[in-house]
């Protein structure tokens, strides 16, 4: 009998190398369940991406149109309609089976969802990388720099929209990888699968199926025989029509007519209806105004800077190769591509920015362009490794490479662990990351209000046990619904009374001007802020900041005395009331800028406006109210109307508790409007208000003046049709009315300082033939500003190209579906003649 060691230790070593070759066979596929467990752990902690419920509204609308319970398009902003459900349908209809009612258990559901399929997208960059490097250490570095991105990580949980797309794109690309490794009629048939639903996420799919025909393309023009050939569009024919129907398919509302489906969701894609300001680089813009480098700087400053290093590295290596062998990208299958990863990963943000397209919320429209990244990253880690290795040869040199990159790996998951979970809103040392506030100043930060979680977390640590009133924007309200039902108690709408507001930081909209005055000390070091209403919960020193604001703003005489006095320092106004008990209903405060030069606003508004209350503007300190509102700059050349509105059933009701009128402006509206009254009569007609055309502004605009006006007069709906010397200046769904329908309440554009009625309507900027104006039933003026002298001879000289209708002592022209009468020599008196 042999000894036991003969046995036993073969025995062991057989099955420690067979665990090994496991291990290495299966890596890429444990440590995606290893992240599955921990992002099964860790998905209470993220909050409610702000598209969450515009998704399962779009899946529900869907889901309805499918069962025809009717079509809810014209219920759906027009944006919605174009929205693919390939992603969203499931989780509905998971939603439903399981039977989940409360949204905090839906809400669970999503993210665990959502957060499985970028791992299982994360699999398949694993699985492509092999294929592409035949190197499993360059695959598992792909496979976690795909899954340890900071921000694409906490986006994985909440995020619906560009997660799935993102993950369906790299399992494409491994599609598209396999069909043409293989070459057979199943692997394009998949392809296809996978490039409709693809498309279906998002529109911007089509360009990996002009990708896929385009590759089919050069196959068959590198064909050696027709049946070869035959065979290549056989299978490119296949492609397309599984694409097409795939896409047909998963589309419920491409169903009656999917041409004009796909053309309006290209057209929104490039001209994105919905302008949010963004805050880049210190500077509040447009998201139809953004500098073609946005994307590009936020990418950049937003990925760990290893990474943004090897993919350089990656990129110079594939075109370094390209350049050597320009004619073999055509040919050969390896280093074509790799050609299309570099294309996939540069032409998009290239395009984007050339076309002018509208993307907003960083760079997450264009999270799909990590999938190549992380590709070529492991390239470039492939090469770096191979030149460590001829700089001092031996395979332990190279693996010293590996190594080092390995470290780099660890760091990354360090921060990510560090940060969690705030990864949202991780920066590179790119930028300046000293404080929070620093930060907040420059870049955009909780676009989507994702740290209102935390921000109730830390209530809840401050307040054990106790229930609180907090207020914050229509978000933290979603975000109420996804607290456990018990939890949920503690978090009442704060509505008069709320102890707490939760603000996120570095505000983008529109208003931004009017972001409030708060001293530093007030805010939480967090990328919450966390400001509490009343003094009882504010430190000493808070209290002793907003003390300091009061005493500066009283040092002064108020600008208004009303319930509230009214203090102007430096474009800061404070409203004060000294005598304010806890149990009075917080007071909305308001005020509305007439600028005097229109192209100071930001280009959406017509008129600038912030109002709130005093639980998200102000304080109380025992029995003294204060609230604070900072002025846009361009508020010292216009005119302002404050108010303090009424309240009805806990919202401000329409008509204000006390308005008044106050010029910033060397010459304000006040004088404007009695210049106008002396040098010139009142408007003929029954008119109830006086209109007066302004033209010492930039911007023409029409002023509405009333001395004594009723409450019931102030609340009416102004009728403002304009008639444009030029149809084609009008929109499009007015072109058939020939006016410009600009019907507004005046409550919107004006305001009732001491009883009296007072609005400034700016007009637009093409030239005006004529102007009709009144209240609904009970007045109504025409009005007919002096043209453009030069829209004029234009008109005039089109006019001479054409034969009139009708010659006569005045001829007739009917141009445009208008009536146009011209006479070349017309006296003074021929000014007064009657048409009909």
């Amino acid at each position: 009998m042999l000894p036991p060691s003969r046995h036993i230790f073969p025995q062991l070593a057989g099955r420690r190398r067979a665990a090994l070759n496991f291990l290495t066979v299966h890596s890429g596929l444990l440590i995606c369940a290893l992240f599955l467990l921990v992002g099964l752990v860790l998905v209470g902690d993220y909050g409610r991406g702000a598209d969450e419920a515009d998704q399962r509204w779009i899946a529900r609308a869907n889901l309805d149109y499918i069962l025809g319970r009717g079509d809810r398009r014209d219920a759906l902003p027009q944006l919605l309609t174009f929205y693919g459900v390939a992603f969203e349908l499931p989780l509905l209809l998971a939603e439903r089976a399981l039977g989940l009612e409360d949204y905090y258990q839906v809400h669970r559901l999503r993210l665990t969802f959502t957060h499985l399929f970028f791992i299982l997208g994360a699999f398949f960059c694993y699985r492509l990388a092999y294929r592409l490097s035949d190197n499993r250490l360059l695959a598992l570095f792909a496979l976690l720099i795909f899954l340890l991105h900071p921000r694409i990580y906490a986006h994985s949980f909440v995020n619906s929209k560009d997660l799935p797309f993102l993950a369906m794109f790299v399992i494409a690309l491994y599609l598209l990888e396999r069909a043409f490794r293989r070459d057979t009629l199943g692997a394009f048939i998949l392809l296809g699968i996978a490039v409709g639903l693809l498309t279906n996420l998002r529109i911007m799919g089509v360009m990996l199926l002009a990708a896929v025909l385009a590759l089919r393309g050069l196959d068959w023009f590198y064909a050696k025989s027709g049946p070869e050939r035959k065979a290549i569009l056989r299978t490119a024919g296949l492609f397309v029509l599984a694409a097409g129907l795939t896409l047909y398919t998963a589309t419920p509302y491409a169903w009656a007519n999917p041409v004009d489906y796909l053309a309006g969701s290209l057209d929104l894609t490039i001209n994105h209806p919905v302008i949010v300001w963004q805050l880049f680089q210190g500077e509040p813009i447009p998201s139809n105004g953004l500098p073609p480098h946005y994307t590009v700087t936020w990418f950049s400053i937003t990925t760990p800077p290893l990474l943004l290093l090897l993919g350089l590295i990656g990129i110079a290596a594939v075109l370094a190769r390209i350049c050597r062998r320009p004619g073999a990208v055509f040919r050969n299958t390896r280093l074509r591509f790799l050609g299309l990863l570099l294309a996939a990963f540069l032409l998009p943000p290239l395009a984007a920015a050339l076309l002018g397209s509208i993307h907003h919320d960083h760079w997450r429209h264009f999270f799909f362009l990590y999938a190549p990244f992380c590709l070529l990253a492991a390239g470039g880690l492939g090469g770096l490794a191979d030149g460590f290795s001829h700089w001092r040869p031996g395979g332990l040199r190279r693996a010293g490479g590996y190594g080092l990159a390995g470290l780099g790996v660890g760091l990354i998951a360090w921060q990510l662990t560090q940060l969690h979970p705030w990864q949202h809103d991780y920066f590179n040392f790119l930028v300046d990351r000293t404080t929070p506030e620093r930060l907040r100043t420059e870049y955009e930060m909780n676009h989507w209000g994702l740290a209102y979680r935390q921000g109730l977390a830390q209530l809840r640590e401050r307040h054990p046990g106790e229930t609180l009133g907090v207020v914050g924007s229509g978000r933290l309200e979603q975000y109420r619904e996804i607290l456990p039902p018990a939890a949920r108690q503690r978090w009442p709408a704060g509505g008069n009374r709320a102890d707490y507001e939760l603000r996120p930081p570095a505000a983008s909209q529109p208003d931004l001007a009017f972001n409030s005055f708060y001293p530093r000390q007030i805010y939480n070091n967090t990328l919450v802020a966390a400001r509490p209403l009343d003094a009882a919960r504010m430190t000493p020193a808070a209290i002793a900041a907003y003390r300091e604001l009061y005493r500066q703003a009283v040092a002064g005489e108020p600008i208004i005395r009303a319930d509230y006095n009214v203090y102007l320092e430096d474009l800061r106004l404070t409203f004060v009331r000294e005598n304010c008990a806890p149990e009075e209903p917080d007071a909305w405060f308001g005020v509305r800028i007439f600028p005097r030069r229109q192209e100071n606003l930001p280009p959406p508004l017509r008129q600038d406006s912030s109002y709130a209350a005093l639980n998200t503007r102000g304080v109380r300190l025992g029995r003294l109210c204060l609230a604070l509102l900072q002025l846009p700059d361009y508020a010292r050349e216009g005119d302002l109307i404050l108010r303090q509105h009424y309240w009805d059933n806990g919202e401000p009701a329409g008509m204000p508790l006390w308005e008044e009128f106050y010029s910033l402006s060397r010459r304000g509206l006040g004088e404007i409007i009695a210049d106008h009254r002396r040098n010139q009569p009142p408007p003929a007609g029954p008119a109830a208000f006086e209109v007066f055309l302004d033209r010492e502004s930039g911007r023409p605009r029409l002023l509405y003046a009333k001395d004594s006006c009723a409450p019931a007069e102030y609340a009416t709906l102004i009728t403002l049709h304009i008639y444009p010397v030029n149809l084609a200046d009008l929109p499009a769904e007015y072109r058939d009315n020939g006016f410009d329908n600009r019907d507004f309440p005046l409550t919107k554009y004006g305001g009732r300082p001491g009883g009296s009625c007072l609005a400034a309507y700016p007009l637009p900027d093409y030239p005006i033939a004529a102007i009709r104006t009144g209240q609904a039933g009970m007045w109504e003026t025409n009005l007919y500003p002096p043209a453009d002298p030069e829209s004029l001879r234009a008109t005039y000289a089109a006019l001479a190209a054409i034969q009139p209708a009708i010659q006569a002592d005045f001829d007739l022209y009917v141009p445009d579906s208008r009536l146009i009468y011209l006479r070349e020599t017309c006296a003074a008196a021929d000014t007064a003649a009657g048409f009909f």
